[in-house]
This record gives C-alpha cells, structure tokens and sequence, in this order.
C-alpha cells in the first residue's frame, strides 16, 4: 500500500508540468513567467511533454511492480536532476524556480522510499 500511495505521490508532483504541455498559463505560472516567444516556447512544450511521460512512468508503476524499477531511475533522474542543477545555479537566477525546487524536495521523501522497495530485492 505505501508503495503504491508513493508512486501516486510522484506521479502527482509530476501532473502540473505535464499539464504545461497543454496550458499555456500554466506553464507561465510554473516557470515564473518566462517569456515563452521563439524557440523557447517549443522547449517548454517539449518539457512539458517529457514530464507527461514522467507522469506516465510513475502511474504505471503504481498497477506494475514489474515497470518499477525503469520508473525509478526515470523519476530519479528527473526529481535530482533538476534539484542539482537548481543548487548549482546563481541564487538571483534560481528564485522564479523556487516553488518547483520546494516540489522537488518534497518528492524526495517518496522517492527514496520507491528506490528503497524498488532495488531491496
């Protein structure tokens, strides 16, 4: 049961950039309101859809022990990738990241405990 309700937990801190993919006003409000013209509009789109894949990963897992272990490095990557990067950037540049930063932290909890249940064994 708490292997599931953590992959839920990872799988909802993963919805709302998502969902970014598809909600322009989203997107603005989760990245600070980044000026979206030009190419970089298309990145963000296109992270937004990565992170659907994310989302998708961690609700598949939460029905399929088997998927569990790709969907662990996969969330691992994603949740302590951008949180070391977020810590090796300037404090002035990081501060409209702050929230998602804050989102990340608290993943942490659930995700050790997948990667815990996941490579136990």
């Amino acid at each position: 049961m708490w292997v599931e309700a953590s992959w839920v937990a990872l799988a909802l801190i993963h919805a709302p950039p998502s969902a970014a993919t598809f909600l322009p006003g989203l997107r603005r409000r989760l990245y600070g309101g980044v000026d979206e013209t030009g190419p970089l509009r298309l990145i963000l789109i296109h992270r937004g859809a990565l992170f659907l894949a994310v989302f998708a990963a961690c609700a598949f897992a939460v029905f399929n022990a088997s998927a569990r272990e790709l969907a662990s490095i996969v969330v691992s990557i994603s949740v302590v990738g951008f949180l070391l990067i977020y810590l090796s950037t300037a404090p002035a540049s990081r501060r409209p990241l702050r929230n998602v930063a804050i989102v990340d932290a608290i993943g942490l909890a659930p995700l050790a405990y997948v990667l815990f249940e996941t490579w136990r064994t």
